[in-house]
């Protein structure tokens, strides 16, 4: 395939921005990026895909994500509105997890890959919980992204807030997935593993222990840490110690382990994490709307932490996530000098294709440079003003959104051309969604009133 007419923006290092170039893609690679007219005359035959002015370039990244709460969308919890975040946890997302069924993970799965091809996110990292319904849940979650085209990695959330018979299946769903993916070529070797696991606060040192010993060589995990003050206090009144140090304690930190939320984290955490490089994924949409507070992500990435961003269950609108990083520094600082552009750029494109490429190593992500994966989307933009690579960002944070998006490719493959899906039917899957969700919602109105006892 070669993609022509378009102006290229690379996101290599450093970026450039080409025009009158063209990219010729075999099987799931970028191969070449020329002059549009020598590679015309190099690949006649090749089947061309006009990009009609558009700009392209790489396909967006989320470093955290849920696609098991599509179906809180609209969900009314009862009584009171929840007044902090862990009763956001226990009014919300515990009964709602509980309340999937197998049918619902899959259902849950396909209306945010629908949602991701849409809005330019082809590689995505989920986190999932479904404590009814484990046993081969991430199996039902790889077959939906294998259908979509896009690029996923999996992980199940072992916890010990509904039993240690679940803490133990969870843990055996995590090891069990993450050998399939070793051992066979799942979507085309578009899906990989990594071991989940909730939060301290839900996390015994036993369980801790059992993951640690039970995570496969090579394998990291995937756990929120210090979303709220909650999981610090936790910790301490656990082993008197802050949650950072707690899990170093027990081995989960490392160059293959990602940390979401860091809010409360403090300075000593900040150096553990350093030290040990993990990584770290900032969900500003998420932490404004459960009022969590705000992460010290300039301090962080200064510490030489590699940051990321994520949607953490939001709509894979990345850009949306680029904006409100930008403005929610700000105003919580109250200082328009604080969270530049370019750190954004740094959390949301480089750290995040360097995260990616960690668990897809075979060929760089989130670039277009040959060689790199063909994971690569058009966008219909255009700019009022002078538009360079050295005022890109604000270009983006201002000017872009999600809508503008007419064609997503992952792998070197259209998944979406002039805004009509071509893998997933977008009516077929909202349909299946909308049946199944008077269900879900039931359930979780049982679940709520009458909570399991671990």
């Amino acid at each position: 395939m070669l993609i022509t007419n378009g102006i290229l923006i690379t996101w290599a290092d450093p970026n450039r921005m080409l025009e009158n170039y063209a990219v010729h893609i075999e099987g799931d690679r970028i191969t070449e990026i020329a002059p549009q007219r020598e590679l015309l005359s190099r690949y006649p035959q090749a089947e061309k895909l006009d990009a009609g002015g558009q700009y392209v370039m790489p396909g967006n990244i989320c470093a955290h994500t849920h696609f098991y709460g599509a179906f809180a969308r609209g969900l009314a919890i009862p009584g009171p509105a929840p007044k902090d975040f862990p009763e956001i946890l226990e009014k919300l997302w515990w009964p709602l997890d509980r309340s999937l069924r197998m049918e619902d993970v899959a259902a849950s799965a396909e209306v945010m890959l629908v949602d991701a091809i849409k809005h330019g996110t082809t590689t995505l990292i989920d986190h999932h919980a479904s404590p009814n319904a484990i046993e081969g849940s991430l199996d039902v979650i790889a077959d939906v992204v294998d259908k979509s085209g896009l690029r996923a990695v999996l992980c199940y959330e072992v916890t010990d807030r509904d039993g240690k018979d679940k803490a133990q299946a969870g843990i055996a769903e995590n090891v069990r997935f993450i050998e399939r993916i070793r051992n066979s070529h799942v979507a085309e070797g578009r899906v990989a593993a990594t071991f989940g696991l909730h939060a301290s606060l839900t996390l015994s040192d036993e369980t801790l222990d059992k993951c640690r010993q039970s995570v496969p060589q090579g394998v990291g995990f995937h756990i929120h840490v210090a979303e709220h003050e909650v999981d610090e206090y936790d910790s301490l009144a656990k082993s008197g110690l802050r949650v950072v140090d707690r899990l170093a304690q027990h081995g989960i930190l490392g160059d293959r382990t990602i940390v979401a939320h860091a809010v409360h984290v403090d300075a000593n955490e900040i150096g553990l994490l350093a030290d040990t490089g993990t990584w770290v994924t900032h969900q500003p949409r998420s932490n404004m709307n459960n009022g969590v507070g705000v992460a010290e992500v300039e301090s962080i990435l200064r510490a030489d932490v590699p940051v990321c961003l994520g949607t953490d269950g939001f709509s894979h609108t990345m850009w949306a996530e680029w904006k409100a990083a930008y403005l929610m520094h700000k105003l919580w600082h109250r200082d328009p000098r604080r969270m530049n552009g370019a750190d954004v750029v740094r959390m949301g494109v480089y750290n995040n294709a360097r995260l990616a490429n960690v668990f897809f190593p075979d060929a760089p992500l989130g670039t277009l440079t040959e060689g790199a994966f063909a994971d690569i989307i058009f966008v219909d933009y255009h700019p009022h003003t002078p538009f360079t690579t050295g005022n890109l960002p604000w270009q983006i944070i201002f000017g872009f959104n999600e809508s503008m998006i007419t064609t997503t490719i992952a792998a070197g493959k259209v998944l979406m051309k002039d805004r009509q899906l071509l893998t997933l039917d977008e009516q077929e899957v909202a349909a299946r969604a909308m049946d199944l969700a008077p269900g879900v919602w039931e359930r979780y109105d049982r679940q709520f009133h009458s909570p399991p006892v671990p």
